[in-house]
């Protein structure tokens, strides 16, 4: 039986992409929802004035990505290329659930923002591309609730099977092309040459849901809440620490010591937390001291990604590390040498350091890779399992030296091996607060 999933928002603060269930779409009209785009210049104006930044892991600013794929997508004269908006929905992570919350609970928000997208960069072509049944359903009842026209761009739903790379941008335009869901060499990118030839814009749905109460608000209401260099809210996973799963709509810049006591830990028994899901890699009790926005974060070398935190307090950081990369090892596409071999020689030197078996040679080989095999594939995949190796390096080296002895008592006594780390599963029941 698995534990239900606490959906809240940070107290005080009035929730702009939770709801207590599922959204009607005569609610969502009603509060402002799918409103005329009357001027789409005036709208990315909009965006780049509130400074939205994209929720899928990368932070990159929606402005600039909405800017460069309708200046390439109106290139050609008279006879334009036109282009292509994705709401990309396939959430590989394991270890984050906001993606299917919203398609699940508010696909007209997102379908919202699809056509807000849609009408910015001039898209002639609407896709919605997920891999959970439960989202698809409620993406497909939606799209048949849609207002007349939605602008005059035809929405597509696209399913896939669930898999960690199968989210990434080149594969979700590889299996529109009717493709199979595995990452394409860059360039081009997407947003040069995508979906059948044409500027493609993929964005997260998080991000989607965002745009559409920019749409609704404007940027000065986006502002009031987040920093300056991170602004809003943002949906955070969280796991681990012997705790049911939550999902919160934290605005940027709050203490992590504050979420712990939101989610009720004690700042005294955390080690340090896996961040980003599983890309940003391990951080130690640093993060028990900063605030939770792009800048802070990445001042301690890590990063928000996905929004998904796994709290560390039981389990060993050695063994978390040797069970991420296990993971990695196996869900690599297996299309690129050293994305291939480079997973798997991380993740056998990780669980040989778990065992008490590594070497230092073994160490030095770990440590090199984590610094030569970066950029060397077609995704990010093996630039996360990098992560996650130079992080568990730099951030436990006492640790790994007392593996590298066998003499972690707590793996000794029992080590951390789960297969998908941290996992929130699709199918459990939600419950909101």
């Amino acid at each position: 039986m698995t534990a239900e999933l606490t959906v809240a928002a940070w107290p005080g603060i009035t929730p702009r992409l939770l709801l207590d269930g599922p959204e009607d779409v005569s609610d969502y009209q009603r509060a402002g929802g799918y409103g005329a785009l009357a001027d789409p210049d005036q709208l990315l104006s909009e965006v780049q004035a509130a400074g939205l930044l994209g929720r899928g892991g990368a932070a990159f600013p929606m402005a600039v990505k909405l800017r460069t794929v309708r200046d390439n997508g109106q290139q050609g004269g008279a006879a334009k290329v036109g282009s292509v908006v994705i709401a990309n929905g396939e959430e590989g992570e394991p270890a984050s659930i906001k993606d299917r919350w919203l398609l699940r609970n508010r696909p007209h928000a997102v379908l919202d923002g699809l056509r807000l997208a849609a009408g910015i960069v001039g898209a002639d072509r609407a896709v919605v591309y997920v891999s959970d049944a439960r989202a698809a359903e409620s993406v497909e009842r939606a799209i048949a609730e849609l207002p007349g026209g939605f602008d005059a761009v035809a929405v597509e739903l696209l399913t896939v099977a669930p898999g960690y790379v199968a989210g990434e941008e080149t594969a979700a335009v590889h299996v529109v092309n009717g493709g199979p869901a595995k990452p394409t060499d860059k360039p081009p990118r997407p947003f040069e040459e995508g979906v059948d030839g044409k500027p493609t814009l993929i964005s997260n749905v998080e991000t989607l849901a965002h745009l559409a109460y920019l749409h609704q608000h404007g940027a000065q209401a986006f502002r009031e809440l987040g920093t300056a260099g991170s602004p809003g809210t943002f949906l955070a996973t969280i796991t681990g620490a012997g705790r049911p799963p939550a999902l919160y709509e934290l605005p940027h810049g709050i203490a992590f010591a504050d979420l712990l006591t939101l989610h009720g830990v004690s700042a005294d028994n955390v080690r340090g937390a896996l961040m980003g899901g599983y890309f940003a890699g391990l951080i130690n009790r640093d993060i028990l001291g900063t605030t939770l926005d792009h800048e802070s974060v990445r001042a301690l070398g890590s990063g928000l990604g996905c929004g998904a935190i796994g709290i560390l307090t039981d389990e060993c950081p050695v063994a978390v590390a040797a069970s991420v990369l296990a993971y990695f090892d196996r869900e690599n596409a297996g299309q690129c040498g050293s994305c291939f071999n480079g997973t798997a020689a991380m993740a056998a030197a990780t669980t040989g350091l778990r065992d008490g078996l590594a070497t230092q040679e073994d160490l030095d080989r770990l440590k090199r890779w984590s610094v030569v095999l970066r950029g060397r594939g077609a995704c990010a995949t093996l630039d996360g399992a990098a992560n996650v190796a130079a992080s568990l390096l730099t951030q436990f080296p006492d640790l790994v030296q007392r593996h590298l002895e066998n003499g972690c008592q707590i793996c000794r006594s029992g080590a951390f091996t789960a297969a998908r780390p941290y996992e929130v599963e699709s199918g459990e029941a939600v419950v909101a607060v």
